[in-house]
Order: structure tokens, then sequence, then C-alpha cells
């Protein structure tokens, strides 16, 4: 077990020293989900929704069975991928106190309200800081929940596509989705074999230095838990839609929730209009189109109000981290940013 260490004190100006100005491309990545959502919203609510008929849909809600499904959904998430980034960190980086993590992590989520790039850089700067200033580190272990959960999802499709009604022909999203899915996964191990063999693959030595470091059979406890939240997470959607007046089949939420998870790659504000589109497209066979709409845009509802409520339970926290964000990006000191979101902002 290595020692606790201390974290470290955000990057200061020094005498004589200017700010760093933050490039075009930086500040457009802020600017992005903003105007992503806008559009998305305008498009899902100005004009492909009928507000008549999404009004009715919410009365055949059962509003408090509902909200308690959705809360334990959101909860259950951000406990999992807390504890399971919490483990990564503690077992290839630093034992940082489990405490620690989990403030950090629910300081991010108030940040998660107005922006999602800017949470996540919220979050991996309190765990730099946790690992006396070691990015490349943290990230490479951040990396570890992402890969497992990534893989985890693939397996969760493949089991559920041969049993889907209709077949292929029916199921075209997941069937693409896995055609493209482990191609992808074959590839990256192939690149790192033969980055072992000397055969020079672009990322190849970067993708075995990775696997080198974080050996397969260290990871079946993060497989195992992302095994059981999928399981979970079929269980809960299918009570909360219930819940609401959509009955969606299980086979279709087992095969589809990884899909919902993939179109979050798209840089909204708190997934707004991407949920709802998804929703209303993957499973379009289980309700009409604003029952769908409505159901999705409640669940991002609640998600806020809940991301809120748990920024506002670590809010001195959350302060610490903003006022962080601001003075590194003062200094222009380089912020660690994950690779790609994790889906505990849903």
């Amino acid at each position: 077990m290595r020692p606790v260490m201390q974290p470290t004190r955000p990057p200061t100006l020094q005498p004589g020293t200017r700010p760093v100005k933050e490039p075009g491309r930086a500040r457009w990545r802020h600017v992005l989900p903003w105007a992503v959502s806008a559009g998305l919203l305008a498009y899902v609510f100005g004009w492909a929704t009928d507000w008549e008929r999404l009004t009715e849909a919410m009365r055949h809600a059962n509003v408090p069975l509902f909200l308690f499904f959705a809360t334990c959904d959101r909860l259950a998430f951000f406990a999992i991928w807390t504890l399971l980034q919490a483990a990564a960190l503690r077992r290839f980086v630093a034992h940082v106190p489990l405490r620690s993590v989990l403030a950090v992590r629910g300081g991010s989520e108030l940040l998660r309200a107005v922006s999602n790039p800017l949470s996540d850089a919220a979050f991996f700067l309190g765990l730099t800081r946790l690992a006396a200033g070691r990015i490349e580190a943290v990230l490479a272990a951040a990396l570890v929940p992402a890969v497992c959960h990534f893989l985890v999802m693939l397996l969760q499709m493949s089991v559920a596509f041969p049993f889907l009604p209709g077949g292929v022909a029916a199921n075209n999203d997941v069937g693409i989705a896995l055609a493209i899915g482990w191609p992808v996964v074959l590839g990256v191990v192939l690149a790192a074999r033969l980055s072992s063999r000397g055969v020079r693959v672009p990322g190849g030595e970067r993708v075995r230095a990775w696997m080198t470091r974080f050996p397969m059979r260290e990871l079946w406890p993060f497989f195992l838990g992302f095994t059981a939240l999928a399981v979970f997470d079929v269980v809960i959607q299918r009570l909360a839609s219930e819940a609401f007046g959509t009955r969606i089949g299980w086979l279709a939420l087992t095969a589809r929730i990884p899909l919902v998870y993939l179109a979050f790659v798209i840089p909204t504000l708190g997934n707004f209009g991407t949920r709802e589109l998804a929703w209303a497209s993957l499973f379009a066979e289980f309700g009409t189109r604003d029952e769908l709409i409505a159901y999705a845009f409640a669940v991002n509802g609640v998600f806020l109000i809940l991301n809120v409520l748990l920024g506002v339970i670590f809010l001195r926290r959350a302060l610490d981290l903003m006022a962080a964000v601001r003075l590194a990006r003062r200094a222009g000191a380089p912020m660690p940013r994950p690779a790609f979101h994790d889906p505990t902002d849903l």
C-alpha cells in the first residue's frame, strides 16, 4: 500500500508572467454543448412534438413511483462510478481517501448542471490534486472503468442481439453498433500485440503500455461491478418507464440502452435533446413519439435536480473546484480531460 499523498496546490502565476489565453478550440468546447442543446431542444419541442399529446402522456405517469425509480437510477450510477473510479485511483496511482474522491465527485456534479466539460475538468483536476499532481497517471487510471464499461456494454448488446424480435433486418441499429464496436476492440488489441513484436502501429505503443500497466487479471472487479450495474440499469429503466406509462421490453432495453449512452458522446447541456431523440428513435415500437420524448425529458429533469442537490451537499468542495479550475486557466496550466465521457451524467 502506498502512503497517502498530500494534495498539491493549484498552479499559480509567477511574477512578471501573463496568463495564457485559452485557445479558440478550447473556448468552442465550452460553447458547443450549449449551442447543440439549444438546436436539438428547439427541434424536439419547437417542431417535432405535439405539446397537447406530450402533456397528456405526462398525465398518465405515476409520478411518485417514477420519481423513486429515476432517483434510484441516478444515485446508483453516481455511487458505483465513484467507487470504481476511486478503486482504480487507489489501486494504480495513490492510496487516496475514498471520502475525498466522493467529495470531489459530488462537488463536480454541481458544475455538471452547467456544463459537462467543465464538470469533467473539475473532477479530474480534483483527482490530480489528490494524487500529488500526477495528471497522466490519473487520466490513465480513469480509463480503467471507462474501458471496462464500454466492453460490458458491447457484451450486453451481443447477448441480446440474437433474441431481438425481427432479426437483423429489424435491428440494424444494434447490428451496426456491434459491427463497429468489436472490430475497434480487436484492432486495438492487435495494435498492442504488433507493437510488442516491434511492428510500428500508430498508437500501438501507448495501447500496449496501458495494457501492461493495467493487466486484464486485475480488472475483473471492475467488469463484475459494471455487469451488476448493467443488470440493475435494465431493471430500473423498465420500472421507471412502466411507472411513466410506457412499458418497454426487456430485450429492447438490454440491447439499446448502450446506444443511448453512445448518443451522449454528442456534446450537449445535461444531455437535453440527445436523450429525447435517442429514446424516441430507439424505442419507437413501445410508444408514441410524444410519450417517449415526455419520458426522456422527465428523466433529464429529475437528473438535473439531483445533480444540483449532490453539488449542494458537497458545496464546499464544489466551490474549491471552481476556484481551482479558474486559477488553472488563468495560469495557463494544462487541464486534465478524459478520453471520453462516462454516462454518469445521464
